[in-house]
């Protein structure tokens, strides 16, 4: 008898033994779109475990397959783990694409090619109307909302996601393997639209490095925090943890800050909020939730919100800067549960009637979606909220949002839990926009 464990001792290392030499890993995987904020161009972001070439062969649907070539570039990300495991992260930017018009790539080099997808230019007109799968807080364990979400991309529904931090749980674990498989998993929805992005904090080991290297958002700043627009709206992303981590440096915190006043006193421009009155955020941490977590939220004094006094410089907080810049809607995860609020500033509640709050609100509306699911579950509510709470939901799932147009803008609440029932919908009605429209 043990002989025969021997034997099969020998066999489970025979192919060990028979293909000693590592596999040449110059497939690409985790293949997945951006929009780099310039009309009619689109970012490919993918991973090669070998250095190759960096090529996107595409085409128009419907025409001939593959009939143009764009090159682009790689970077060799070394992650900081124990193994010191190495990927090249490939991009290319596609350009002079035809808005709204669908094609048909795939991408690598001669030494391997991606699985053929496909993707819609995004219209650059102001009269578009973007649909956007918004949500935070995915992970590879339990994921519940994923399989819904690949549907639902698939289908159609969505022409940008917005992944509001917390990605994979954790993107550094097991040597960054972890990273890997969440960034396959995705494929199949960011390798079709648009996935936009913000850190969150279980994206902060070694400095944030897994979510600055895996992920291609607009501007110079590591997608740490950028803008763009669509259709009616300018989105601005930004991250929420440079209040927690700072030992990676205050200066991050004052950079950022004087990078959104900037940001929204462009976007506020007259001839600019004429254009794109909707200004949109998105960070991961919220400034108001009622989760029973104690979290820093939970107590009331969020440092996001009012800022810290605790630092050499006094580190202002965002509540005061996007009130004053007249930001409308403000999008959150990292409590697992969804919460939609009263338009709500300086803790008071400001709806615009009592019959019609989301109708010319006096404050910003914020709604918190981190229920898409993870390892850690969801979260439970405290059982005595502040007036500001109007909804609460402690069901996996994900918010939709359009962008209808100028004056309209619709989220709803999708409850996986409940197979795609819509829990909660609102309409934010705006007749006018920024600071005075608070009054």
């Amino acid at each position: 008898m043990e002989s025969v464990h021997v034997a099969c001792a020998w066999l489970s290392l025979a192919p060990l033994l028979v293909f000693g030499v590592p596999p040449i890993w110059t497939e690409p995987e985790q293949v997945h779109l951006s929009y780099p904020g310039m009309p009619g161009s689109m970012v490919m972001t993918w991973t090669t475990f070998n250095e190759t070439e960096s090529k996107v062969e595409y085409g128009l649907l419907g025409g001939r397959l593959f009939d143009i070539c764009a090159k682009g570039d790689s970077t060799l990300f070394v992650d900081s783990g124990e193994e010191k495991r190495k990927m090249y992260i490939h991009r290319v930017t596609l350009k002079d694409l035809k808005p709204a018009a669908t094609y048909v790539y795939h991408c690598g080099s001669d030494e391997g090619w991606s699985d053929v997808f496909s993707f819609t230019a995004l219209n650059d007109s102001t009269s578009f109307s973007p649909r956007f799968a918004v949500y935070g807080d995915l992970g590879n364990e339990n994921p519940q909302s994923l399989a819904r979400l690949q549907k639902e991309t698939q289908l159609g529904m969505y022409d940008v996601i917005l992944h509001v931090g917390d990605f994979a749980y954790d993107m550094h674990e097991d040597n960054a393997r972890i990273g890997d498989e969440f960034m396959r998993q995705i494929q199949s929805i960011a390798a079709y639209v648009p996935y936009m992005t913000c850190p969150g904090n279980h994206e902060s080991t070694y400095n944030f490095s897994n979510y600055r290297n895996r992920f291609s958002m607009p501007g110079q700043t590591e997608s740490l925090w950028y803008s763009w627009n669509l259709g009616s709206a300018h989105i601005i992303s930004f991250s929420t943890e440079v209040y927690f981590y700072l030992e990676y440096g205050l200066e991050l915190l004052f950079k950022q800050y004087e990078w959104l006043k900037k940001d929204l006193e462009e976007a506020n421009k007259p001839e600019n909020r004429a254009v794109r009155p909707w200004i949109i955020t998105m960070g991961h941490r919220p400034m108001y939730c009622s989760d029973d977590d104690q979290d820093d939220c939970t107590n009331f004094d969020c440092h996001v919100r009012l800022g810290l006094n605790d630092t050499k410089l006094p580190a202002p907080g965002l509540e005061d800067l996007f009130y004053r810049y007249g930001v409308d809607v403000e999008l959150w995860a990292h409590e697992h549960t969804y919460e939609r609020l009263w338009p709500v500033y300086g803790d008071k509640v400001y709806n615009g009637s009592r019959s019609q709050p989301y109708v010319n609100p006096k404050a910003p509306v914020h709604i918190i979606t981190g229920s898409a699911g993870c390892r850690e579950k969801t979260d439970r509510f405290n059982p005595n909220p502040k007036e500001w709470s109007a909804f609460r939901s402690t069901d996996y799932g994900y918010t939709r949002m359009q962008v209808v147009n100028a004056s309209h803008v619709y989220l709803e609440q999708v409850s996986d839990d409940q197979y795609g029932k819509v829990i909660d919908s609102i309409w934010v009605v705006k007749e006018k926009h920024g600071f005075s429209a608070w009054f």
